[in-house]
């Protein structure tokens, strides 16, 4: 399976093995593997990516909740800093695309990193827009970017 932060690179060989214990090297990692565990409903390293301030108003069980409701198909990621380990903070700029109910809706946000004993977190996000595209038709061409029919692609799992 490829990766779903859109890398073209084998889920196994991205995003998997930094959410089973490896390290994300940049913030922009932790945020392709953090869009990865959403698609692939993994809340409790979305959790454990949260910084420790922010840790204090999330809980596993409302993580879990959104990731299951929405069906995750595209990332974009529109600018990254690519810090290297010396920077303690670090910004990216993104869009989530995610089906509702075969309604598609995107998310663009900025989001703020911070380097924490070591570790990449997530600290926050200034949400630049969360809109409703569209209403997806079974024979309309999948928005995942699959070439496929809805139907017979992202929509076959809704």
């Amino acid at each position: 399976m490829l990766c779903p932060c859109g890398s073209k690179k084998l889920f196994t060989l991205c995003c998997q093995a930094i959410i089973n214990g490896g390290h994300a090297n940049t913030a922009e990692q932790l945020m392709r593997s953090r869009y990865s565990a959403y698609a692939t409903n993994n809340a409790q390293y979305i959790y454990d990516t949260y910084s420790e301030l922010a840790q204090k108003n999330q809980s596993v069980a409302d993580i879990a909740q959104w990731a299951k409701q929405c069906k995750w198909i595209k990332l974009t990621i529109h600018q990254s800093t690519l810090a290297v380990s010396k920077h303690q903070t670090d910004k990216v700029e993104f869009s989530a695309h995610y089906l509702q109910k075969n309604k598609l809706f995107c998310l663009r946000e900025l989001s703020s990193f911070i380097k924490e004993n070591g570790n990449w977190r997530y600290v926050d996000g200034d949400i630049r827009f969360h809109d409703y595209q569209e209403k997806i038709k079974a024979n309309q061409l999948c928005p995942c970017g699959s070439t496929k029919k809805f139907k017979r692609c992202c929509g076959s799992h809704l």
